[in-house]
Order: C-alpha cells, then structure tokens, then sequence
C-alpha cells in the first residue's frame, strides 16, 4: 500500500486539493502497479506563519 505525504502552504480551494489528490492516486497506481483503492494520500497544510524560506516568513512576504 503506497502512502504519499504532501506538504502544502494553506490558500488551496477544495476543489483544487481534490484534484490533486486524484491526479496523485492516479500517476501512484499507475507507476506502481497497485491499485488506486490501495494508495493512501496524506495532505498537510501549513500556515503561512509556520513556514519560512530563507529564514523568511511566507507570512511576511508580499
């Protein structure tokens, strides 16, 4: 059982992390051989003050 963890920055529609998760279970099904209803997606949002590039902030970027 394939298990894909994704890390994002929160601001992404529901609609959109959907489809991600979709197209991920998809392209994991199809490179692996196992099927779909096996592979597991874990998606992470993180605030924009919780994250930093750079030792920067995304919150304090304009």
């Amino acid at each position: 059982m394939p298990i894909v963890h994704i890390e994002l920055i929160e601001g992404r529609s529901q609609a959109a992390i959907k489809k991600m998760v979709q197209d991920v279970t998809a392209a994991v099904a199809t490179n692996t051989g196992a099927p779909a209803e096996h592979v597991h997606v874990v998606v992470n949002e993180m605030a924009k003050d919780r994250y930093a590039v750079g030792g920067v902030l995304k919150s304090d970027e304009n």
